[in-house]
C-alpha cells in the first residue's frame, strides 16, 4: 500500500467532507476553509483544519465562541499532520483537554485476511430497537456509564425514512446465546473509496477468542459488497496489533482534543 497516496486521499475524500451527514464551512464564503465543522445530535466535532502560525490562535478562538452556543461537549479532532505543528499545545491553553492518541489505520480491502466467527456464536444485524438496546448492553458494559444516547442517534439513521440515510451504516452484535458479547458498525461513504468501521467492543470474557477478528471480517465484507476499496478505523491500543495482522496499516495517529461543558455554579 502507497501508505502517503492513501493518506492524502483519505483527507480529501473523507477530512475535508467532514466524514459525511452535518458536515458545514463554518466560514460561509471563504476560500480556502481553514475549518471544517461536523455537527450531529449526537456529536459535535472540528473534523479538518489547515491553520498556520498566524492565523491559529484566532481560529481556535472563534471555534469556541461558536460551538459554546450549541451547549455540549464537543471535539477538535487533531490529526498528527495537521499544522502547525503546535497546534496541540495551542488547543491545550485554549481550554481544550487532551484524550489518549489512537492509530489512523487503513487496510487495502483486497488484502485483508478475513475470518469466520468462533465455533458457538453469530453475528446477527442490527435492525431495530431490540438490536440497539443489545448493542447499548454492551457498550455499557465494557465502558461503563450509559450510551443510551448514542445508542438513540444510531436508531435514528437506521429507521430513517430516506433510504439513503438509513444505507449509510450497517450494525452488528455477536450473540453468545441470548447474551450480546460484542457490537460494531461500518459507516459507507458514498462518492469516496472508504468505509469506516467504528464502536468495536467486546466484553471482557470473550477476549483473545477471535470475536474481534471476526466482527472486523463481517463488517470489511459489507464494504467489499458495496463496492469501496479501503477499510478505516482509529484504533486503540489494544486493538491496534490485531489489526495490523489481518492487514491494517498505520497511516497518521488522530488524538482527541475536547472542549467540556463548563461546570454550573
Amino acid at each position: 500500500m502507497n501508505t502517503a497516496a492513501v493518506l492524502a486521499a483519505f483527507d480529501e475524500q473523507l477530512r475535508r467532507a467532514g466524514e459525511g451527514e452535518g458536515a458545514e464551512n463554518p466560514e460561509p464564503g471563504r476560500e480556502p476553509a481553514r475549518v471544517l465543522n461536523t455537527v450531529r445530535p449526537e456529536w459535535a466535532a472540528v473534523t479538518w483544519s489547515r491553520l498556520t502560525e498566524t492565523d491559529a490562535d484566532e481560529v481556535i478562538a472563534a471555534q469556541i465562541e461558536r460551538m459554546a452556543g450549541l451547549g455540549v461537549e464537543w471535539e477538535w479532532k487533531y490529526y498528527s499532520y495537521d499544522t502547525p505543528a503546535d497546534l496541540p499545545a495551542r488547543l491545550r491553553a485554549a481550554g481544550l483537554n487532551q484524550e489518549p492518541p489512537e492509530s489512523l489505520m487503513v487496510a487495502d480491502l483486497g488484502e485483508l485476511d478475513l475470518v469466520g466467527p468462533p465455533e458457538g456464536v453469530r453475528i446477527e444485524p442490527v435492525t431495530d430497537a431490540a438490536g440497539v438496546s443489545r448493542m447499548v448492553a454492551v457498550h455499557d458494559e465494557v465502558f461503563g456509564g450509559s450510551h443510551q444516547a448514542w445508542g438513540d442517534a444510531l436508531l435514528r439513521q437506521i429507521a430513517d425514512p430516506d433510504p439513503e440515510i438509513a444505507a449509510g451504516v450497517a450494525a452488528f452484535v455477536v450473540m453468545d446465546g441470548d447474551r450480546p458479547i460484542s457490537t460494531g458498525r461500518v459507516n459507507f461513504h458514498p462518492g469516496t473509496d472508504f468505509a469506516s468501521i467504528w464502536g468495536g467492543s467486546t466484553v471482557p470474557g470473550w477476549r483473545r477468542r477471535g470475536v474481534f477478528r471476526a466482527l472486523v471480517s463481517h463488517r470489511a465484507r459489507q464494504a467489499i459488497d458495496r463496492g469501496y476499496r479501503y477499510l478505516r478505523v482509529d484504533a486503540v491500543d489494544m486493538s491496534r496489533p490485531i489489526l495490523q495482522r489481518m492487514g491494517f496499516h498505520e497511516i497518521a495517529t488522530t488524538t482527541p482534543f475536547i472542549r467540556p461543558l463548563p461546570e454550573t455554579p
